[in-house]
């Protein structure tokens, strides 16, 4: 059994550019001394912090989209989402967000969002999938992965001149290319499932949750328990 005390939650965006030609996705490199993930590539993402459930949304999330984060989570929705959008911000500079001025100043970790004069969205996010760390590691998170769309930024797709250096060698790194880097096993799952959703043979609402809580490691469905084959 998951020893859920020991797991913090977290959320990943997957962004995505040019889904009609040659996919491209956003990744950028862990550093070398890093405790967790040290040099693989990554999507942005991160821990969910106390203060992301008290930010509100400029455009809420989908019915869709919030009633398949809120099963089997004591974590709201918009937290998750906030995470989500906040990392974004942090790791590369860009914004999923709209136009907004705040009455009253953000709490620490949303100040430079608020600076560039933006408030999160989540109208563009889509839930694609959802994994707990292995057993057994340093640190453990029960992680939301995100899709979005670099069409609906609000900041130029290539500037990451206001990204902070938690990632290295931030790029637009081809789909069918991405699993020539090095990357932790659940990114390359996580892959294989967007790939299935570009191609049209993964249904839009289907969320698999890699569990790692048994030897089967069993990848299932929220809301169902059918595993994957």
């Amino acid at each position: 059994m998951t020893d859920k005390s020991q797991l913090r939650d977290a959320a990943t965006i997957v962004l995505m550019r040019d889904e009609d030609t040659r996919p491209r996705i956003l990744m950028g490199q862990r550093g070398a001394g890093a405790a967790f993930l040290p040099n693989k590539f990554v999507f942005p993402g991160g821990a969910v912090d106390a203060v992301d459930g008290t930010i509100p949304l400029a455009r809420p999330l989908r019915p869709d989209t919030h009633a398949a984060l809120g099963r089997e989570s004591g974590c709201t929705p918009e937290a998750l989402a906030a995470a989500a959008l906040r990392e974004l911000w942090e790791e590369t500079g860009l914004i999923l967000g709209d136009p907004h001025g705040w009455a009253e100043p953000p709490p620490r970790g949303w100040r430079g969002f608020a600076a560039a004069g933006f408030a999160p969205s989540g109208a563009e996010l889509t839930y694609i999938f959802r994994a707990v760390t292995p057993l057994g590691r340093p640190r453990r998170f029960d992680a939301r992965f995100f899709l979005a769309r670099a069409e609906a930024l609000a900041t130029d797709p290539d500037d990451f001149s206001r990204a902070e250096d938690e990632l290295n060698h931030l790029q637009w790194i081809p789909l069918d290319t991405a699993r020539d880097f090095d990357l932790p096993f659940i990114t390359e799952v996580v892959l294989a499932e967007l790939s299935g959703r570009i191609a049209g043979t993964t249904p839009p609402d289907d969320v698999p949750f890699f569990r790692n809580d048994d030897e089967a490691h069993l990848v299932t469905r929220l809301g169902g328990r059918r595993p994957l084959d």
